[in-house]
């Protein structure tokens, strides 16, 4: 290990990682007087001449080619409504054409108070999944399926059909067994404006891999125009014959002769959630100040709240929430000598389009002997809720109230849960914490603060006192693995770096065959480090981990107080 004096500083000798636009231009009309003429008269304006109007339809469009065209007719072509296309195309400036982009995306923020916009950063990783994962000779924003993904989201279920073949047809669609071709159903437990239980089908006819949106539950039929083929079973039975399915007037060729369908598949039930589905989707704030007033205000209770994330498989995120409370913003009733404090809790984490995605509910309490509370008030109360999601971003609420005090706190805050590529070093959160210890056999993977196999419980405020220890905590996925020794090869970083000056108090390095039970698919660090011999100041935590196999590097890091 190398220890490293900052300048001006003692040798912190006893400082060790233990293990565990342009403008526009005025025009200007030219006039012509007449001599002979004795008296002014007022300039009435003329109504513009076809050719004037084309003329000033192709300056606009020349004007808007560029950057302004891909934004207007590829980026937001899917939710700018027909109102705000309209506005954009009336702006002459750029300035003004810039402004108005700022304020498009504002009015979709779900959380305007702080710099990063959730909506915008979701949208554009939904185009990027769409053209990674749908394109078929078209760019796959283009498609059906691409549409739909950017507008709503990853569909609750998807039914998948990729190469067609038998199909044994639902009995709302007649029954029977046929052959299709390739299609897909998406059902959306909820989209709002539009409904519940929402279900689109989409079907591949050319086997050319373009899929579109299908309002004919029969257009998937490989069979339909075979005679005597892909019977439904009301056509086995002699109910009904299959050129019924083509006489038939709402929309499908469906083979179920007289029998009533249900209301979902109804013609004009069907047309209307179409036409919905094209629409943009519905902006919950027509304009910043609707959204001001629409905010409901608490009075104050002060929380901190913190997210850090664990990977638990490939498609799976352990979302641990830490809530801290200070204790002297608690309000406390004295009962038999015990002065106790309670904070209900209603947390609700939904997706960027408001679809709820998970809730809890939970009571925190403090309890202290009456004699004691002053001396109690320096500390504070932190709660721990671990929530598995899938990787995306969504959006938590926390509601506290303090039930003493009838105090209220409606906190609101993003949570980005990381995807993994099984191609790429990954890495947890980079936790520190004031509590750091290995847990009981029967208590691994359960229990408050509670990861894998320790106790981490993270410093939410990142605030340590000299003589505290402080528990760094993280992980490291994806390690390239030597074929002989089936461990990966690489070293982990050490630097601590005083903020201050910039310069580095503490280096040290670790080989990964050090780390106890490293394996290409898990490398856990678990260090503490006495902060005694670090004076009071502001640091910085950061390590880098080299996997030489892979040849990639990640370099997470984390800051710090040291207060005396």
């Amino acid at each position: 290990m190398k220890v490293v004096p900052a300048i001006g500083l003692p040798l912190l000798a006893g400082l060790l990682l233990l293990p565990l636009a342009s403008s526009a231009q005025n025009a200007q009309d030219k006039t012509s007087s007449s001599e002979s003429s004795s008296s002014s008269s007022d300039t009435i304006a003329k109504p513009l001449t076809k050719k004037q109007i084309a003329k000033k339809q192709k300056a606009l469009e020349k004007e808007l080619m560029g950057p302004w065209k891909k934004w207007l007719n590829e980026d937001v072509v899917y939710i700018i409504t027909d109102e705000e296309k309209q506005a954009f195309k009336r702006l002459k400036t750029d300035e003004e054409r810039q402004q108005f982009v700022e304020q498009f995306w504002l009015r979709r923020d779900p959380t305007p108070d702080t710099e990063e916009n959730e909506f915008k950063e979701e949208h554009y990783r939904r185009i990027a999944y769409a053209n990674d994962h749908y394109a078929s000779g078209i760019p796959g924003w283009k498609t059906d399926r691409g549409m739909i993904y950017i507008k709503y989201g990853p569909a609750d279920e998807i039914d998948s059909h990729p190469s067609g073949g038998s199909y044994e047809r639902p009995i709302e669609e007649g029954g029977g067994e046929t052959s299709t071709y390739p299609f897909e159903d998406w059902r959306y437990r909820y989209i709002e404006g539009i409904g519940t239980n929402i279900v689109i089908e989409f079907v591949d006819p050319t086997m050319s891999g373009e899929y579109h949106i299908s309002t004919d539950p029969e257009e998937k039929d490989a069979l339909l125009y075979v005679p005597g083929a892909g019977l439904t079973l009301a056509e086995q039975m002699g109910m009904a014959s299959k050129t019924q399915r083509f006489q038939r007037t709402d929309g499908t060729h469906l083979g179920t002769g007289n029998q009533p369908l249900p209301e979902s598949m109804n013609e004009f039930t069907r047309l209307e959630q179409n036409a919905k589905l094209y629409k943009a989707p519905v902006i919950k704030f027509k304009d910043l100040e609707a959204a001001v007033n629409s905010t409901v205000r608490y009075n104050s209770l002060p929380m901190r709240v913190r997210a850090d994330y664990i990977r638990i498989t490939d498609s799976t995120v352990l979302t641990s929430l830490t809530l801290q409370f200070k204790n002297n913003d608690l309000q406390y009733a004295t009962k038999d000598k015990v002065a106790k404090a309670t904070v209900n809790l209603y947390g609700r984490i939904t997706s960027l389009t408001r679809r709820p995605v998970n809730w809890f509910e939970d009571t925190i309490s403090m309890e202290v002997p009456a004699e004691m509370l002053q001396q109690a008030m320096s500390g504070s109360r932190v709660y721990s809720k671990s929530i598995p999601l899938a990787p995306g971003t969504y959006r938590l609420n926390i509601v506290a109230k303090d039930v003493v005090g009838n105090t209220m706190n409606n906190f609101e805050m993003s949570l980005v849960v990381p995807h993994y590529d099984e191609d790429q070093l990954g890495s947890s959160s980079l936790i520190l914490a004031d509590d750091l210890e290995r847990v009981p056999t029967q208590s691994i993977g359960s229990g408050q603060f509670v990861i894998r196999s320790s106790k981490v419980r993270p410093r939410v405020d990142e605030t340590f006192k000299r003589e505290e220890i402080m528990g760094i905590y993280t992980e490291f996925y994806n390690l390239g693995m030597d074929e002989k020794t089936k461990k990966p090869v690489g070293s982990i970083e050490y630097d601590v770096v005083n903020k201050a000056n910039n310069q580095t108090v503490l280096s040290q390095t670790e080989d990964l065959n050090s780390v106890p039970n490293a394996s290409a698919f898990l490398v856990t660090v678990e260090k503490k480090l006495p902060l005694k011999a670090l004076p009071p100041g502001n640091y910085t935590l950061k390590l880098k981990m080299v996997d030489k196999l892979k040849n990639q590097t990640l370099t997470p890091s984390a800051e710090f107080t040291v207060t005396s």
